[in-house]
């Protein structure tokens, strides 16, 4: 088995490491300082001056392979360093979420039309997007149980529905909505749901507030929207009625794959710091180094963060030689195992730092809170977990 990354995997990796050293990780500090500034939901400048110096660098849309040349295996590698700063990093070179998973969906399934007016301004980085499927009447860890309605009426469909935790919405920047919705609700469960576009201008949709995690207001925001008689053209259903199901599906695949890569990075970073930490701390006489108990944090780090880069890596390489349906278990799996192996390593590196690392001095008490966020995001960890059950309980017995 040949666990070496292919010579582009390398070279992509290395330019994205010298554009974090130089240019993302200096401005993460002038980022914080330009929020403060312009208010918590602004455009910091400095991030268009990190775009400006990605493309120049060739880092742009390396997430889509169609357009980078990277198979998923070799974006893992990119990806997973663009988690040592999750929030500037993958916006900075046009990777981040939700965009990604929907230009994946309109590049895969979307009219010429579509991909004109919608799939180019996204690509070029001019516009946002948000992903409206999450309600808060239902369990919507089961796509089945949306209750916004989308109704066919001549040359229009009519959106009305409530939906929360729609992430990118209090971006200005932020232009148009994919919404998930029932076009039939007599149909069988796995084909009521269909797609549309609803541009944020269109009259009836109204951002009623912004959720912050764990008392984070994220730049681009998780809101709360309603859409109350919202008309559109009939020409801004992707794909087919009753699509919706399937739609999501090839929609979210690729996209638990990227935030399993970034948590990875997470976890490392976190781990540099604890390391680095310990080594310039003394107590008792001794560097936290030194002392037992440290070591041992330490070493379960670096064990755990090598498992799951290696299922993540597996699970890519999958995706690229089967198709994500043949790598539907392992999926599942990392999307489980990534955000919980960041969530240990952070917690370990802010048991070494003690109060500094529940401060804002450290990115460890917002990489914290979005770990844990993570483990909800894309699916609850009990949802993935039932998914790999009934696949393992479905193997044959023979194999056991």
């Amino acid at each position: 088995m040949d666990f070496a990354p292919s010579r582009l995997a390398t070279d992509m990796a290395g330019a994205m490491w010298r554009f974090m050293h130089e240019r993302v990780l200096p401005a993460e500090p002038v980022w914080r300082a330009q929020l403060a500034e312009l208010g918590p939901h602004a455009t910091p400048p400095v991030l268009e001056d990190l775009q400006r110096e990605a493309r120049h660098r060739g880092l742009w849309n390396l997430f889509l392979p169609s357009v980078s040349g990277l198979s998923n295996l070799e974006y893992a590698a990119v990806a997973e360093v663009t988690g040592w700063s999750p929030v500037i990093a993958p916006e900075a070179i046009n990777c981040q979420a939700p965009d990604t998973g929907n230009m994946e969906l309109l590049h895969l399934f979307g009219t010429p039309e579509q991909k004109q007016h919608w799939l180019e301004p996204l690509l070029a980085g001019t516009i946002r997007s948000a992903y409206a499927m999450t309600e808060p009447q239902v369990a919507s860890s089961d796509a089945t149980n949306v209750e916004t309605s989308i109704v066919r009426d001549g040359s229009s469909y009519r959106v009305d529905g409530r939906k929360w935790w729609i992430t990118g919405v209090s971006d200005a920047r932020c232009r148009v909505f994919i919404v998930m919705g029932k076009t039939d609700p007599d149909a069988p469960p796995h084909r009521q749901q269909s797609m549309i576009i609803v541009p944020r201008d269109t009259p009836g949709v109204e951002v009623v507030r912004d959720l912050p995690i764990f008392g984070y207001q994220d730049q681009h925001g998780h809101c709360e929207i309603t859409f109350t008689g919202v008309r559109v053209p009939a020409g801004n259903l992707i794909g087919e009625e009753g699509a919706g199901f399937a739609l999501a599906q090839a929609r979210l695949g690729p996209g638990r794959i990227h935030h399993a890569m970034r948590a990875v990075g997470m976890a490392e970073r976190a781990l540099a710091l604890m390391v680095e930490r310990a080594r310039s701390r003394t107590a008792f006489g001794v560097t936290l180094a030194e002392q037992g108990a440290v070591q041992h944090l330490i070493a379960d780090a670096r064990i755990a963060i090598d498992q799951v880069r290696l299922l993540v890596q597996k699970t890519a390489w999958l995706i690229d030689n089967h198709g994500a349906r043949a790598a539907r278990t392992e999926i599942a799996a990392i999307k489980v195992a990534a955000p919980a192996v960041a969530t240990r390593v952070i917690d370990s590196a802010i048991e070494v730092f003690g109060a500094a690392g529940v401060s804002d001095d450290t990115p460890l008490a917002y990489f914290y809170a979005w770990a844990r966020a993570l483990r909800i995001v894309d699916g609850p960890d009990a949802v993935h977990r039932r998914t790999i059950a009934r696949q393992e309980l479905g193997r044959e017995t023979a194999r056991r």
